[in-house]
């Protein structure tokens, strides 16, 4: 398929900036994060914390995380002076560990700057974390800066409104000269969230509410009928399957937790012992004892999908104990464990009360 010609403005394209923000005045959607339209711009640190949040998460997700943050931590330099251990135990069950990791080394680098946010896109660059998209969302929306900001909902939205038929990820740099063409100087912050909003309840991935647009007459999608095909995305890779295997090592109510290297997948985690995800084989556990299977945790990770054993082992005979964390089987859920080792420990529990 050929690409589409590069996107460039007119003055229809001009127009678009103040039809959607009309219709975001009246439907803006009411989030934790946000200010309403027309209101004082939002705490930056509100702004850049959801933005990191929702990287390839719903809002319906994020908000309760996001208010058990803000509650605990209500100031970046209060998430910057934070344990470690109690910020990736707090993020469990987001996914993407890596942000909370992030999330730590911007917070500690804006602290040592005085506790503020600098106020430019490239500034907010520079910042551990911040990539383009959130560098642009936060100056635009926390410091009223002109920037374009493009994620999934927006590049929907301007895929369909100049009808660019390249498939992705090629078709970025279009969708970034579209989305430029139609971004006002004024109101940047409004903007981006209603662009946001419009690709979340309207301009939907499936079944797009087009008789409820309000940027219908402008969109070339539309006007050739069929805007639901758009973007065009590349096939999907088949994701390989990894098989490992997870212990459950008990002892006087309590289970051996162990903290994951700072590096690598779900790095600086809680976590249940584990055999690397390589299904070695038996010889591979951890301490010596009578170990028996509690069944199969099956998970699906972005590149690839997990089945792992989960292997219980009772160790009140043991002398010498692993090192570790020996946590409290009946607290087992507040130990902050990413979302495969929490499955496992529930298997582990049902398993234990049978």
């Amino acid at each position: 398929m050929q690409a589409s010609a590069q996107p460039t403005p007119n003055s229809q394209d001009t127009q678009i900036a103040g039809k959607l923000l009309d219709w975001y005045d009246a439907n803006a959607r009411r989030l934790p994060w946000r200010s309403p339209p027309g209101e004082t711009a939002p705490d930056p640190y509100r702004v850049w914390l959801s933005e990191v949040m929702l990287q390839q998460t719903t809002t319906a997700a994020v908000a309760p995380y996001f208010t058990k943050f803000t509650t605990r931590w209500p100031t970046v330099t209060d998430l910057a002076a934070a344990d470690d251990a109690d910020v990736m135990a707090a993020w469990a069950g987001l996914g993407y560990y890596a942000r909370a990791r992030n999330l730590l080394a911007c917070a500690r680098a804006v602290a040592a700057m005085g506790g503020s946010f600098p106020d430019t896109e490239d500034a907010l660059r520079t910042l551990p974390g911040l990539g383009a998209y959130t560098a642009a969302a936060v100056a635009a929306i926390a410091f009223e800066r002109r920037a374009v900001v493009v994620d999934a909902n927006v590049e929907r939205v301007v895929a369909r409104l100049f009808a660019i038929k390249q498939p992705l990820p090629a078709a970025r740099p279009a969708i970034r000269t579209a989305a430029d063409s139609i971004t006002p100087d004024s109101r940047a912050g409004d903007f981006a969230q209603a662009m946001m909003d419009l690709g979340a309840t309207i301009c939907t991935a499936r079944s797009p509410r087009c008789m409820l647009c309000p940027l219908r007459a402008d969109c070339r999608a539309y006007a050739q009928g069929a805007p639901e095909r758009l973007p065009v995305k590349a096939a999907k890779k088949p994701k390989p399957t990894r098989q490992g295997r997870a212990y459950w090592v008990e002892r006087d109510g309590k289970v051996l937790l162990v903290q994951r290297a700072g590096k690598g997948m779900l790095g600086g985690m809680r976590a249940l012992p584990d055999d690397g995800w390589s299904a070695r084989g038996d010889g591979d556990v951890p301490l010596p004892g009578e170990w028996h299977p509690g069944g199969v945790v099956r998970h699906s990770f972005t590149h690839f999908d997990l089945e792992l054993q989960l292997m219980l082992c009772a160790a009140n005979e043991l002398t010498s104990l692993p090192v570790g964390e020996w946590w409290p089987v009946d607290q087992i859920e507040a130990a902050g464990l990413p979302t495969v080792f929490a499955k496992a420990g529930r298997l582990a529990v049902a398993e234990r009360n049978t």
